[in-house]
């Protein structure tokens, strides 16, 4: 008489998760370990820093010369140690934008955005991680470059109708606005490569918004510009590190909501293509 024995196989285990999770600070160290990677990223902000701080000696040591001859441009008659030490705030917001463009549109040229949508696949956190990293990274060094700028620039212009210090009402608030403003720009600059996904016309938009498009606005009838130009990009910013205005210049506070708006403007049409759009 022969016995049948039955083999009961044990269920095979469940798939082990993967030993990691793709949360917000995840992706924000990735970015951050991205960005200071690239020997551009070194370039540029030491360019921004040094635009920022050369050319504020620059304006500060022709206003001191002018004074001392009594042949003053009348360009500079107004000027304060404020405005002659931020007069670089022009050409850095160049140099910070245009690494704003690289972060995110150079991905796309290299293809390495692939790689980068793969680990997070949901896409949007990539862009907000991308634009918060690197406009810290503007804002910090906006605001440092705005303050060297002026401990120099101010014992440049002492003694003069110019001379200003901190403890003057508005010149903290100022150096900080310009800070802000660069650090704004650069997020700009981010979401820019990001819609466009193309360096060079991340590039030609960053430069035509911020520069060309005011010059143009000068060619319209005076009631136009009077309505139009306060609320442009770039004279928005220059609101906001302002020490004063008139009724043809925004206030630092409205100027401020209206960069904002700009901002967000960008980043929503970066954000919208990133979602509805192939990588």
């Amino acid at each position: 008489m022969s016995t049948l024995t039955t083999t009961v196989e044990a269920p095979s285990a469940a798939p082990a998760r993967p030993a990691y999770r793709v949360t917000g600070r995840r992706v924000l160290t990735s970015e951050w370990a991205k960005l200071w990677s690239l020997r551009s990223t070194w370039i540029t902000l030491g360019l921004g820093l040094l635009f920022l701080v050369a050319f504020g000696l620059i304006a500060s040591s022709r206003y001191k010369s002018g004074i001392g001859s009594g042949h003053l441009d009348r360009d500079f008659a107004k000027s304060t140690a404020v405005s002659l030490s931020l007069f670089g705030t022009n050409f850095a917001q160049l140099a910070l934008g245009v690494l704003g463009v690289l972060v995110t549109a150079g991905e796309y040229s290299t293809g390495m955005i692939r790689s980068t949508l793969a680990a997070v696949p949901r896409r949007l956190p990539v862009l907000w991680s991308k634009a918060a990293v690197f406009g810290l990274v503007a804002l910090v060094v906006g605001t440092l470059g705005a303050f060297v700028a002026f401990g120099f620039g101010s014992g440049i212009v002492s003694g003069t109708p110019a001379a200003m210090s901190l403890t003057h009402a508005g010149v903290v608030r100022s150096l900080l606005g310009a800070g802000l403003y660069l650090g704004l720009v650069g997020v700009i600059g981010t979401a820019l490569g990001a819609l466009l996904r193309s360096v060079a016309g991340g590039i030609s938009v960053l430069v035509a918004t911020l520069m060309l498009i005011p010059g143009l606005i000068s060619l319209l009838p005076s009631s136009w510009q009077d309505n139009i130009s306060p609320y442009l990009p770039s004279n928005a910013g220059e609101a906001m590190f302002a020490l004063s205005h008139d009724s043809t210049t925004l206030s630092p506070t409205a100027g401020l909501l209206v960069f904002l708006g700009w901002t967000v403007l960008a980043l929503a049409g970066a954000a919208y293509r990133l979602v509805r759009s192939d990588a």
